[in-house]
């Protein structure tokens, strides 16, 4: 496979997950960053290799083969940004556009080495599961933080806005994976927070909020 097919392959693996649903060639145009009849004659020869199943007017969706290795991708990247982090020392909002390198290396022994070496990580540096060789993820309950009750609280367990700016604000404000935050006080008008982390008391935008996973304790 090129690099385009895996890259249009986990993007629609992402939106699948994201929309619970098959997911429309204009959504896949708008994540590629390119135009919709690119996206048709990609999505042709992914049908014809057996990757994706397409229906006119009915979207996109991965077969099983076209799963797999989606979710061969998935552990391959999530693994590399575990290693940048752990290993070399890289931030944590560095590391998503190198890993979207590494993903394509295609020996499967390297990759089985790198997990073995890293310990079976089941988490990347952002929170997200890493699948194992056999497509399984380990499951952890959570929610955005702007849905916890006042009062109430979690532990940071990832984050959903992944971006170099979201990472860096956080990095900025000392918030990050494992801290224990409670929630203080929800404003009615814009949503905002006002949260104990650390020790300390800030307030933060209901943007922040909701893009910032906890776990009930």
């Amino acid at each position: 496979m090129t690099h385009s097919e895996e890259d249009y392959i986990k993007a629609i693996y992402h939106l699948g997950v994201l929309n619970n649903s098959t997911v429309a060639t204009n959504a896949i145009a708008e994540q590629m960053d390119t135009k919709p009849s690119s996206v048709t004659d990609m999505i042709r020869k992914l049908s014809e290799k057996g990757f994706v199943s397409y229906k006119k007017y009915q979207g996109v969706s991965l077969t099983d083969l076209g799963t797999q290795k989606a979710l061969t991708i998935v552990r391959k990247h999530r693994l590399w940004e575990v290693f940048l982090v752990d290993k070399l020392d890289f931030s944590w909002d560095e590391v998503h556009e190198i890993a979207e390198q590494l993903e394509h290396i295609k020996s499967e022994k390297l990759t089985d080495s790198l997990d073995k070496h890293l310990g079976y990580p089941k988490f990347d540096p952002h929170g997200d599961p890493i699948p194992s060789k056999a497509g399984v993820f380990t499951n952890t309950t959570k929610k955005l933080l702007n849905e916890v009750a006042i009062n109430n609280s979690g532990i940071c367990v990832g984050v959903k806005d992944s971006s170099a700016p979201f990472l860096k604000f956080l990095d900025k404000h000392e918030i990050a994976l494992g801290d224990y935050i409670t929630v203080l006080d929800k404003e009615d008008f814009d949503g905002s927070l006002q949260i104990k982390i650390n020790e300390k008391i800030i307030l933060i935008s209901h943007q922040i909020a909701s893009n910032l996973y906890v776990k009930s304790t």
